[in-house]
């Protein structure tokens, strides 16, 4: 299963949800290699920073994610780290996914920039009989607002489901990060620990 977490906006969330998510995989006693598709490398960082005791994450920042994807057999799950503004790597990971999910702040700048991302999506949809399945993510939500609902309901403009899971704006999210860790490891009976592991269920529900 090929899950390709993007968008094309930077600070949307996609590096938190693809390490976050790629260790509750793990720690469900699944095989996940995450792709880091970003040349900046935050994900490499980010497993750099834990000595590499986690999870195996790899990159692969030039547009041949499809073709290189192909050769990787050993893992059940394989989490694609998208990277912003490059429209041919989206392509590309477009091209060899499953499940393309697409990360999205409550901000209006956040759901207009998402316009470009759909209309690829759907393109590659139409030939090849629906594939990839695509959905939103709403991620980094503030506690007690009602931006979340006005924003589902913005998203749900674009003909592509939303997810009822999503992450709120925490703190153990980046601290957790900075020593290479995740909320799963950090608070594992935590509200976050708990946001990550509902994204999974749904996503498991979704493409299975």
């Amino acid at each position: 299963m090929i899950i390709a977490i993007l968008n094309q906006k930077g600070g949307a969330g996609k590096t938190t949800i693809s390490t976050n998510l790629a260790r509750a995989i793990q720690k469900s006693g699944e095989k996940v290699l995450l792709v880091d598709s970003d040349p900046q490398g935050s994900a490499r960082d980010w497993h750099a920073a834990s000595d590499g005791n986690l999870i195996t994450v790899i990159g692969i920042d030039r547009p041949t994610i499809d073709k290189d994807i192909k050769v990787i057999s050993d893992y059940q799950w394989i989490l694609i780290d998208g990277a912003p503004q490059l429209a041919e790597m989206a392509v590309s990971a477009i091209k060899c996914a499953d499940l393309v999910l697409i990360p999205v702040q409550p901000s209006p700048y956040d759901i207009w920039a998402s316009s470009d991302l759909v209309d690829v999506i759907k393109t590659r949809q139409q030939v090849t009989d629906g594939k990839p399945k695509a959905a939103f993510l709403i991620s980094r939500q503030i506690t007690n607002t009602v931006l979340g609902n006005e924003v589902r309901e913005a998203l749900e403009g674009y003909g592509l489901p939303v997810f009822q899971s999503g992450t709120f704006q925490r703190v153990i999210y980046a601290k957790s990060a900075a020593t290479g860790s995740t909320v799963i490891d950090a608070e594992p009976n935590g509200e976050a620990a708990n946001e990550i592991n509902k994204i999974f269920q749904e996503l498991k529900e979704f493409v299975l």
